[in-house]
């Protein structure tokens, strides 16, 4: 059996949200269920789910805000990172923005992710000159 890839549901929540954390991703700052639950409630996002015979070994999140394609949370569980499912669930990524009529896709890496910026890299992605700005709305320092 190979690899599929297809739109997550409800019930894949907590294993994804799993897998999120053993790749590292999560924050204490963010709220992995919330963004999942809001990624699956939109039209606009979705959370895409590879499995290996139906077992589930990584997801990305994905969306369109109307001007570019953003992609958050890409995880493949760590005893099987290094075999193409990261480049699988990229290609999906980009192949449901397209679907969409979307233009162009970013995402933020954190400076100090070298790994991550390799891998980006080997896919084609570019660093671009911008300087992310923010602020918090919710009184969290």
């Amino acid at each position: 059996m190979g690899i599929s890839v297809a739109p997550a549901s409800g019930q894949d929540r907590d294993a994804i949200v799993a897998i999120w954390g053993e790749a590292g991703l999560t924050r204490p700052w963010n709220d992995p269920v919330a963004d999942f639950d809001l990624a699956l409630a939109s039209p606009a996002s979705a959370v895409l789910a590879a499995r290996d015979g139906g077992v589930l070994v990584g997801s990305v999140m994905v969306g369109f805000d109307g001007h570019r394609g953003w992609v958050y949370y890409l995880a493949v569980s760590p005893s099987r990172q290094g075999a193409g499912i990261g480049r699988l669930l990229m290609r999906e990524s980009e192949h449901w923005l397209s679907a969409r009529g979307c233009p162009k896709i970013q995402l933020m890496v954190r400076g100090d992710n070298a790994g991550a910026r390799g891998f980006y890299a080997a896919l084609g992605y570019e660093v671009q000159d911008v300087v992310t700005i923010g602020r918090r709305l919710d009184g969290a320092a």
